[in-house]
């Protein structure tokens, strides 16, 4: 059940003008200036933009796979430990926190990853 961090980047790599920043201790994400993603390798988490109320719902269902960031401008950040996610999930969430950041013209250049 669990992904690895090479299964992530993959993820992450399908994804059209996608930055990647070093930082420290973690890589962040970004598209089109917009940060949607965070890599901590050695907590094995990853933290991924989501609305809030998707990261209410995530917590509440799974609240020992997920737990909540912090909240901004109108969204949920919510930390993902990926030994308790299959890599389904974590594509469609990936999908989803890059959506949020990316502008219409590159949202319509990517299939929709949560639709595979």
């Amino acid at each position: 059940m669990a992904v690895d961090s090479d299964e992530f980047f993959e993820v992450v790599g399908g994804l059209v003008d996608v930055t990647r920043a070093e930082g420290e201790q973690y890589s962040s994400f970004s598209v089109s200036g917009k940060r949607f993603g965070y890599h901590w390798p050695r907590t094995r988490t990853v933290g991924l933009k989501q609305t809030v109320s998707e990261q209410l719902a995530l917590v509440a269902e799974r609240p020992d796979v997920f737990e909540p960031q912090f909240t901004s401008g109108g969204f949920g950040w919510v930390v993902v430990h990926l030994d308790g996610i299959e890599v389904d999930e974590l594509t469609e969430l990936v999908f989803e926190a890059w959506r949020l950041s990316a502008p219409e013209s590159l949202i319509a250049e990517v299939p929709d990853l949560a639709q595979r």
